[in-house]
Order: C-alpha cells, then sequence, then structure tokens
C-alpha cells in the first residue's frame, strides 16, 4: 500500500523547538502537533523525516518517536515502507468527536454558570475582550487561541483536571477542521456572537441558558463543515 494524492512539500513552517519545552522527542511532537492544529500542515501532507530533522537540527529518533505519538491521536497516517502523512479530514470522525464533546461541554458549562466566582467571571470576561480585540485587528490566528482558551478556561473551572484532555481527545479533529471556517466572511464574528452569549448566560448564573447557548455555538461547526467536504474533497477522505 502506498500514500497517494499526497501533499509533496520540501520545507514546512514549524515553530522553534528552543522555545518549547520538555524532551527533544516532546519538543518535536509539540512542533508538529501545533502545526498540523494550525493547518500549516495541511491534510494530506507527506512528512519527510529527512526535512524535519534538518530543519529542526535533530536526529531521525525523536522525529520518528514524534510521529508515532501523532499517529496514536490519529493526526498522522503512516504506511509501513512508504512514509507518512498528515490525515485527512474525516466527517464521521468529526461528526463523532462533536458529538463527544457535546455531551461533555455542556454539563461543564452549566456548571461553571451554577458554581462560577467573581474571580472566574472575570478571566472569562477578559478572553472575551481579548477575542474582541484580536477580531479588531483581523487576526483569525490569535482569534482562534483565544476561542480554545476559552473552552479550556470553561473545563477547568469545573474543577476536574482531567475532563479538558477527555473532551480533546474526541474534539481533536474537529478542532483542526474548524480552522477552516475561519476565513468564511463574518464567521469569526458569528462565533465571537455566540461567545458572547455564553458567558452572559455564565455572568447571570444561569446553567439552562448556558447550556442552551453552548449547544447553538457547537452545532454550527458540522453543519458549517458539511458543504466544505465536498467543496474540498482535497483536504477530506
Amino acid at each position: 500500500m502506498t500514500l497517494s494524492n499526497e501533499q509533496d512539500i520540501e520545507e514546512y513552517v514549524l515553530p522553534d523547538i528552543s522555545k518549547l519545552s520538555g524532551s527533544l522527542a516532546q519538543r518535536v511532537y509539540e512542533a508538529l502537533r501545533q502545526s498540523i492544529l494550525e493547518m500549516h500542515l495541511p491534510p494530506g501532507t507527506a512528512l519527510k523525516k529527512q526535512v524535519i530533522c534538518e530543519q529542526l537540527g535533530v536526529s531521525r529518533s525523536p522525529v520518528t518517536e514524534a510521529i508515532t505519538k501523532l499517529a496514536g491521536e490519529g493526526l498522522v497516517e503512516v504506511i509501513p515502507q512508504s512514509g507518512s502523512r498528515v490525515t485527512r479530514f474525516s466527517m464521521p470522525e468529526i461528526r463523532e468527536g462533536a458529538f463527544l464533546r457535546e455531551a461533555i461541554e455542556l454539563a461543564a458549562v452549566a456548571k461553571v454558570a451554577a458554581e462560577r466566582t467573581e474571580d472566574q467571571m472575570t478571566a472569562l470576561t477578559r478572553n472575551l475582550r481579548l477575542q474582541a480585540l484580536c477580531l479588531e485587528d483581523n487576526d483569525e490566528a490569535g482569534f482562534f487561541r483565544e476561542d480554545e482558551h476559552m473552552h479550556e478556561l470553561i473545563f477547568a473551572f469545573t474543577g476536574y483536571p482531567k475532563l479538558n484532555a477527555i473532551a480533546d481527545t474526541g474534539w481533536i479533529q474537529v478542532n483542526r477542521a474548524r480552522l477552516l471556517l475561519l476565513p468564511l466572511k463574518g464567521r469569526a464574528q458569528s462565533a465571537y456572537d455566540e461567545h458572547k452569549l455564553i458567558i452572559s448566560a455564565i455572568r447571570d448564573k444561569d446553567p439552562e441558558r448556558a447550556r442552551k447557548a453552548m449547544q447553538d455555538h457547537l452545532s454550527t461547526l458540522v453543519v458549517r463543515l458539511e458543504p466544505l467536504s465536498r467543496e474540498r474533497p482535497d483536504l477530506f477522505d
């Protein structure tokens, strides 16, 4: 079996691993994972170990370890005796991940709305302001990071430290695919407006309204991705 229709790239967009923490293999993993999730390494990109080694200034061993770990997360497809590539999107996986994430996050936001502290509310309000600043600056990548951080804050405020990791496991493909939506005209602004309704419900300590606002926010992702899977078949299986 061989890799077909892969995107052959001679140089990758990778972060500086000297600014990352952990072992060498962990830093290589974080660099590749970040580039995949931020779509600098799009679906179908062939991952050439030698190119990665030269760019990052590392041996093959940490690169091999990092790719194996990414394959375990479903972000990389490894074909024996052929090579590896960034996995393409799969709508069945995206639907399943969205279903899992919604089940967890609706419970999380309701709990936070019922129990939130003033310090937690301050953190969420500050995050919302940063989202607005990113919109003003037309900084889509920055908005994406603050959007992700808002959801992380909500999980953290439940008091259950493992919750975000559990939700992220199912959400990883959706999280990667939703970057396709931000360049769409008005999508970032729509997401921000949805976030405001979520934060408003938490501020008012209204669990049911918070659940409804979060459900509306999450459900739009799969609906918007469905047509993209037909318009960009190069990115989807």
